[in-house]
Formats: C-alpha cells, sequence, structure tokens
C-alpha cells in the first residue's frame, strides 16, 4: 500500500504491555510488546527503527507482515479491521547515538562504568519499541525491564515500580500518554528523595561520581517548582512522583519525560559551595522548565508537531514565572532579556527565517524545528505579549479550561487560544495568529513629521530582506496615553508632538518594558531626547536603547559609527542588563579589525576605557556582601579586562593561579575560567596543558569541566591546538554531547580557526555518524556562522555547504547561516573604515 504520512491513520493503539531484557555485556535488546488497539484499515502500519522482527501475532495467531525500513515501519496484514491485539517480538542494539535506549559513560575513582538511559524525542521510541511514534496516538503502558543487573543497582521509570520477579522490574500502569515521553533508567545510583505539600513524592539521581550535596539545589527547586505549578495552573500533579535524572552523556538540555525527567549534568546536579549564580540560575529555569511540560506538553500533548511551539514556548515562558515566584531576589526576568528576547530577535530578523508554527512530515525536518531561537525564545516572547495583556488572572483562568479541556489527550494552538479568549475580552486568536503564521518581527518608526508625532511599521531585516508587505497586530506599549493598545494598521498619526511631549513631560518612548516582539527606530528628534535623558531610564529601557540601535546598525538603517560613541556612558552601570547589552555591542565592533592590527589594538584599548572602572570596582575575587548585579557582571569586567590585554589584570590573574596552582578546582567559580584563560594564553606550556586536560578527566563538576574547556581551547600555540584537535573524535576525553562546545572555542580562537574548521570538512562524515541523529546537530553549522566574517570564509563556507543544501534537516540551515555570514561580510565591508574610525576617536 502507498504510505500514510499519519500511521495513527491506519491503527490506534490504546494499550502497551512493553517487555526488554537488556544485555550491557553485548548491547542487545530482546524485546517483545503487545499492543491493543483499533485497525482503521486491513493493512496496518506501525514504527520501528533498526528492530531485527522475528514474529508478528494478531489475536495470538502469526501473521504476513514486511518491514520497510525506509518508512520506519511494519506493515502487518490483518483479516480484518477493529479491536486486535498485535504481538511483535524482536531485537535491537544498544546504540551509543545518545537516542533510543543508550549507555552512559562515567568513571568513580577511575573506574569505568555506565548506565543505561533513554531519549525517545522526537521520534524514537520506535528503536526502543515496535509503537506508532506519534504525538496523538497516546496509550497507557505497562513497562517490564530485565536486565544483567548486580547489587546496588537503580531501576526507575515513569511509573513507581510495582514489583520485582524473577529479575524482572515491572512497573505500574502509566496514565494516557505519547511514546515520546517513555523513559527508564538503571545503574548505580544515589538520591535524594523529598515530598511536596499534596503528597507528590520529588527525587534527584545521579551517578555515584558526583558528591551527595550536590543533590541538593536541584531537589529543593524541583519540590517548589511542582508546588507552585499545581497553584498556578489550578490543576493537580497527575503522577505518583517526579524522578530527576542527570545523565552523563546526553545530547539534549533536559527532556521532560513524564515522570521522569532526563537531563544533561550540567543542568541538573551542582556544588552548592561553588558554583556562579548565573549557572544555579541556569539551572533552575531548566528544571522549572521541564516541570511546566508536566502539564504543558505532558498532561496535554500538541497533536502533532507543527505545534511543538506550543509545548516549548509555553515552557519557556513558565519557568520565568516559577523561578521569579520561587527566587524573587534574582530578578529573573532581566536573564529573560539578556537571553530570551535577544536571541528572538537576532535569529528572526534574517529572510528566510520559520515562523513559530511550521507545517512539518518528514521525520528528518522534525528535529530542524527545533531552533532554540524561534519556537523557544521568540515563541516564549508572543506568550510574554499574551501574559501582559490578559494579566494573571486571566491567564491562569484560561489555563485551566485548556487542561480540563484536552487533559491525557492531543490540543493545536487554536484550542490554547480559544481557552484565553473565554477567560478575557480579546480575540487572542486574532492577535496572535499575525505573530505565529508569519517569519519575522517588524520594526516600528516613530518620527516628527510636519509637527506631528508618527507611528509606522515594517518588517525588519538584518542583511538582504524582501519586503512582501507584512502586517502584525502589535501591542505597542507606549509611555503617552495617545498611544493605542494595538496597532494593526501600517501607520498611525497620535497628534501635535510638541503638546503632547509637554503634557506628558518625558520624552516619548515605545515598547516600555520591552515585552513585545519588536524594536523601535526613533528619528533624531525623539532619540535625542531619550538620549539627554537616559539617566531617567530603568535599566531594561537602558539595555533597549543598546539593543535597539545594535539591531539597526546590523540593518544598515543607521551605521554602526553613530552607536560607538555611545557607549562609554553605559560603561559604568552597576546593572547586569545594561553590562550585557553594552558587550554585545561591543564584541561585535572586534569583527571590524583585522586580527593583531592598530585597529584591533584599538578596540583592545576601548575595552579597557569601558571594563578599567569596574575591574578597579569589583576586582578578582569575589566579596560575601556583594549584589547579585555585581556577581553577574565580574564575568563581563574581566573578560573585557583580558582581551584588552590590561597588564595589571594579567599580572593579578597569574598571581592567584600560582597561588592556587594544586587547587585550581576550588577557585572561586566565577573568576575560575578567566583565571584559566589568562595562564593559557599568557603563561601556557605543555606541563599546564597536560595538567588542566587531565582534571577535566578526572572531575564531576560539569562547571569546571566548562571552565577548562574555554581556557585549553584558547591557546595560541599551533602544537596544542592540533594536540587537542586530535582529541576531538576521542570520547573518553571530550564527550561528543560537550564537542560542539570545543569545536566552538578552537574555531573563535583566532590562531586556532583554520584547524578547527579543516577538521570540520575532513571529518563531516564522522560528525554526521556520531551525532547526525541529534536535534542539535545543525548547530554545528549555526556556531561556524556565528564566527566568520570574511570573504574569504564566506566563499568557503559556500563550497562546503551548499552540495549539502538538498541533504533533509540540513536545509534551512545552511540557507539561512549563508544569509547570516553575508550580510555580517557585507556591512564589515561597507562600515569598517569609519567604525575603526570611532573607536579611535573614542580611545584617543
Amino acid at each position: 500500500m502507498a504510505e500514510i504520512t499519519h500511521f495513527y491513520e491506519t491503527f490506534q493503539p490504546t494499550q502497551y504491555d512493553v517487555y526488554l531484557d537488556v544485555n550491557r555485556e553485548t548491547k542487545q535488546i530482546a524485546g517483545k510488546t503487545s499492543i491493543t488497539g483499533e485497525a482503521k484499515t486491513q493493512t496496518v502500519s506501525i514504527h520501528q527503527k533498526g528492530l531485527v522482527v522475528a514474529s508478528v501475532q494478531a489475536d495470538g495467531k502469526d501473521v504476513s507482515f514486511t518491514t520497510d525500513d525506509k518508512a520506519d515501519a511494519i506493515r502487518i496484514d490483518l483479516s480484518q479491521t477493529g479491536e486486535v491485539k498485535l504481538t511483535i517480538t524482536y531485537k535491537a542494539p544498544l546504540t551509543d547515538s545518545m537516542m533510543g535506549i543508550y549507555p552512559s559513560y562515567y568513571e568513580v575513582n577511575g573506574e569505568k562504568k555506565q548506565i543505561i538511559g533513554t531519549q525517545f524525542e522526537t521520534n524514537f521510541a520506535r528503536q526502543a519499541f515496535p509503537c506508532v511514534d506519534e504525538p496523538e496516538a497516546k496509550a497507557t503502558f505497562d513497562l517490564a525491564i530485565k536486565f544483567d543487573e548486580h547489587e546496588g543497582e537503580t531501576t526507575i521509570s515513569n511509573m513507581p515500580e510495582a514489583r520485582v520477579e524473577n529479575g524482572v522490574h515491572y512497573f505500574d500502569t502509566t496514565v494516557r500518554m505519547s511514546t515520546y515521553l517513555v523513559a527508564f533508567a538503571f545503574g548505580e545510583l544515589q538520591s535524594k528523595v523529598t515530598t511536596t505539600k499534596s503528597g507528590v513524592k520529588v527525587g534527584v539521581f545521579a551517578t555515584k561520581a558526583h558528591q551527595a550535596k550536590e543533590l541538593d539545589f536541584p531537589l529543593d527547586i524541583a519540590k517548589r517548582s511542582i508546588e507552585f505549578y499545581e497553584d498556578f495552573y489550578q490543576t493537580p500533579y497527575p503522577l505518583p512522583h517526579s524522578w530527576q535524572l542527570a545523565l552523563p552523556d546526553f545530547s539534549a538540555g533536559a527532556m521532560e519525560n513524564w515522570g521522569l525527567v532526563t537531563y544533561r549534568e550540567a543542568y541538573l546536579v551542582l556544588d552548592p559551595d561553588n558554583t556562579a549564580l548565573d549557572m544555579k540560575q541556569l539551572v533552575a529555569t531548566v528544571i522549572a522548565h521541564e516541570l511546566a511540560h508536566q502539564w504543558f506538553g505532558d498532561l496535554v500533548t500538541m497533536k502533532w508537531w507543527d505545534d511543538l511551539w506550543l509545548n516549548e514556548s509555553f515552557a519557556n515562558m513558565m519557568e520565568y514565572v516559577a523561578i521569579d515566584a520561587l527566587e524573587p531576589d534574582w530578578h529573573i526576568w532581566e536573564m529573560f532579556q539578556t537571553s530570551e528576547a535577544a536571541a528572538a530577535l537576532q535569529r528572526d530578523a534574517i529572510d528566510g527565517v520559520q515562523s513559530v508554527h511550521v507545517n512539518v512530515e518528514n521525520p528528518a525536518e522534525i528535529d530542524a524545528l527545533f531552533d532554540s531561537a524561534i519556537v523557544y525564545a521568540k515563541g516564549a516572547r508572543l506568550l510574554v505579549m499574551v501574559r501582559a495583556l490578559l494579566g494573571d488572572d486571566a491567564l491562569r483562568a484560561g489555563l485551566k479550561k485548556y487542561f480540563a479541556a484536552h487533559k491525557y489527550g492531543n490540543a493545536t494552538g487554536a484550542d490554547l487560544w480559544a481557552a484565553l479568549g473565554e477567560s478575557s475580552d480579546l480575540d487572542v486568536g486574532a492577535i496572535m495568529n499575525s505573530w505565529l503564521e508569519q517569519p519575522g518581527y517588524p520594526v516600528v518608526t516613530a518620527a516628527v513629521e510636519n509637527g506631528q508625532l508618527t507611528v509606522s511599521q515594517q518588517q525588519f531585516f538584518s542583511g538582504e530582506g524582501k519586503e512582501v508587505g507584512r502586517k502584525w497586530q502589535i501591542p505597542l506599549n507606549g509611555n503617552y496615553e495617545t498611544v493605542p493598545q494595538i496597532m494593526a494598521e501600517k501607520s498611525i498619526t497620535l497628534g501635535d508632538y510638541a503638546k503632547l511631549r509637554e503634557e506628558n513631560g518625558k520624552p516619548f518612548r515605545l515598547n516600555v518594558g520591552n515585552d513585545s516582539h519588536f524594536i523601535v527606530k526613533y528619528d533624531e528628534t525623539l532619540l535625542k531626547d531619550i538620549l539627554d535623558n537616559v539617566e531617567a531610564l530603568d535599566d531594561i529601557s537602558k539595555l533597549q536603547i543598546l539593543q535597539d540601535l545594535r539591531l539597526l546598525a546590523e540593518g544598515r538603517q543607521i551605521s554602526y559609527a553613530e552607536v560607538v560613541p555611545l557607549l562609554p556612558q553605559f560603561a559604568n552601570s552597576k546593572s547586569n542588563v545594561v553590562n550585557v547589552a553594552l558587550y554585545q555591542v561591543a564584541g561585535n565592533l572586534r569583527k571590524f579589525a583585522t586580527p593583531k592590527s592598530d585597529e584591533e589594538r584599538a578596540v583592545q584599548a576601548f575595552y579597557d576605557k569601558l571594563s578599567a572602572d569596574q575591574v578597579a570596582r569589583l576586582g578578582w575575587k569575589p566579596k560575601s556582601d556583594e549584589s547579585n548585579d555585581d556577581q553577574l557582571n565580574r564575568p563581563y569586567a574581566l573578560g573585557a579586562t583580558l582581551y584588552a590585554k590590561n597588564a595589571d589584570s594579567i599580572a593579578a590573574a597569574h598571581e592567584i593561579f600560582v597561588a592556587n596552582k594544586d587547587q585550581l578546582a576550588s577557585l572561586p567559580a566565577d573568576t575560575r575560567v578567566f583565571i584559566l584563560l589568562n595562564e593559557v594564553k599568557n603563561f601556557g606550556s605543555q606541563e599546564l596543558f597536560d595538567q588542566l586536560l587531565k582534571q577535566h578527566h578526572q572531575t564531576s563538576d560539569s562547571s569546571y569541566k566548562e571552565a577548562i574547556c574555554a581556557a585549553l581551547t584558547s591557546t595560541p600555540d599551533a602544537k596544542l591546538i592540533a594536540q587537542l584537535i586530535a582529541k576531538f573524535e576521542d570520547a573518553d576525553t571530550i564527550k561528543p554531547q560537550d564537542l560542539r562546545a570545543w569545536f566552538r572555542g578552537v574555531l573563535a580562537n583566532e590562531d586556532g580557526q583554520q584547524a578547527a574548521w579543516d577538521w570540520l570538512r575532513n571529518d563531516w562524515q564522522w560528525l554526521e555518524d556520531t551525532v547526525g541523529g541529534d536535534m542539535e546537530f545543525t548547530t554545528y553549522i549555526t556556531v561556524i556562522a556565528g564566527i566568520f566574517h570574511t570573504p574569504e570564509r564566506l566563499a568557503e563556507f559556500k563550497a562546503f555547504f551548499e552540495p549539502k543544501l538538498n541533504t533533509p534537516g540540513l536545509t534551512r540551515e545552511i540557507t539561512m547561516d549563508t544569509k547570516v555570514i553575508e550580510s555580517r561580510v557585507a556591512l564589515i565591508e561597507a562600515e569598517k573604515d569609519s567604525v575603526n574610525a570611532a573607536v579611535a576617536k573614542v580611545v584617543d
């Protein structure tokens, strides 16, 4: 028969009995799966990938079947339609691809060990057991696991363990759920468990390579997050437990498997005594994100992958809502502004970017949907916009209706808008569809024309873009009463400017709070008024000024040279959000200067000017009573002073290194990376290189591992760079999950760029074989596009990647990233003289 794209159309499962016998020694799985469901056609299709099927029975009788590996299918011929129980016996391999059922490797006291875990999103459950592997095909699951077990091992899954008989672990029947959320793990694990106010057991599990205290912080955040969500959603957590598991090998950041959330170790366990504040905030938001999914994604699941945003955008917003409630002193929404909002604005300005809602069918292209800047960050920003319009009371009432109507089932974006619309007086769908269904965002131009204050919208592009007349329903968030709540027109006139300015007594501004997804271009009159009164602005508004000017410069609507002289007036801000925006602009100035030239030395002197007072104020050693902003700002100041080659800073960092050379791991986490980086760059040796690489291998502290990676990849020594690249394919030294960070570090290092780029081109097939099935595979291309900025590199990029344009899953990324580099090269070629002159003028 012709392939039906959605197998659910041929067979609708209601219940699975899954038996798995896992042999770690032989890396083989023997499986037997029974699926009860309704056959809609006489030939049904069941998903499988890499399974060797021995037999298929229907209601206990052998039936004929064929496997279609190209379609990931088993085609089964039945005598009739209707209720049937299919039983499939098969074998499957354990792989090292971090997909399906796979081993994670780690060491304890030099002894190599492994634990087995799972990763079934997006469509890898079919590698573990035959199933209808689609979000809509929800069913209940009875899971039974046997393995080559030895004493002291723990077995966990979505539901509590019911019993163990003859070495087989049987788990309670799950609630109705999608295949991609099934999960289990076993091995030598330690754990800490607590209970929420409503009686939900919450636990954190990790290998015994970690100190027990590393489980305390995540346990506290997980417990309080579940309690928060039960209250906010007004819907109980639907399972008996919520386990959080740190896996030593994990391709994504974390995965919301229902009741058994899996994490990369760096995003779950941490040393409470020596972890930088920004890392604690990151871990907390990741945990809150995954637990938001237990309702939004797990209890109610998108009907098909085109509504992936429905899961991810909402969880991305809710992680900030939750952590803001749990840790109000962190002001976590500032992190949203510097990470999510910034990423969304950057990516969404490229012509050809995907919209938040994307039609997709090909399984190879589903993973390409996981564009973090769009589906996660932009989607979250749009929902923040909705929250601001509705208010929390209407939002919570709408969510309660949404969960009640669709629990244990599936939904679309329209279902969410309908529920939110019922609880508010707004046609939420009409407003949101203009944002979800079309790519990009507007630049809103505010200008005084013939004495009248006018506002107009047009799509914003960084680089070349084709204007096709898109319009948005924009929540303008103006600071004058005459500004309407929503602007749906191309342009509006607000009235006599002089009169309005006098009445309001303050500069005219739009998008106050920076919650709406657009940027503002003020004409000369309005911008001068804002800059003349810049000290009266709050920190988010200052960030916004720098952010919008930077983007307008990248879009060639103003000159980058105009932005340069404005930067020093923001340099001594004690606000982290202002410093993040400041150094994002300053970082871009580095690309206009040729390495090791007079122009680069001027940029370094500019960095010295920007950072000098902050370095003097903050110093190299954290203080016990300093503010959160000071803790978050120190890395920006130290990074800048080292780039500036400030002799006092280089000496200070070296002195700290020498005093602590035998206890580097105990250096304060928020300065340790700069002390190591300074040592490698300015005092490096083979001995230091070997010492740090050895410590990277031995430590289980993820933040220390990241600091060593940042330091070693910055070496200027060609011999050491060659040694480092030789380790890229050695999984015992650099885990495949961490390789992208090492590759990026060497590529961003001017002395290592050629070697890293040569490695990627020469060993692309190895990279594809190793991490090609991973949803983060395309980000290797994104990383390159974030760094390349010369005509020569652009030509090389196109020569290598254009022949791969038709590879499913790579097409959009290659197309987009070619445009990213093209627009940057064009900008630099056009403006390098004026920008370098502006930098030199500020420095003189």
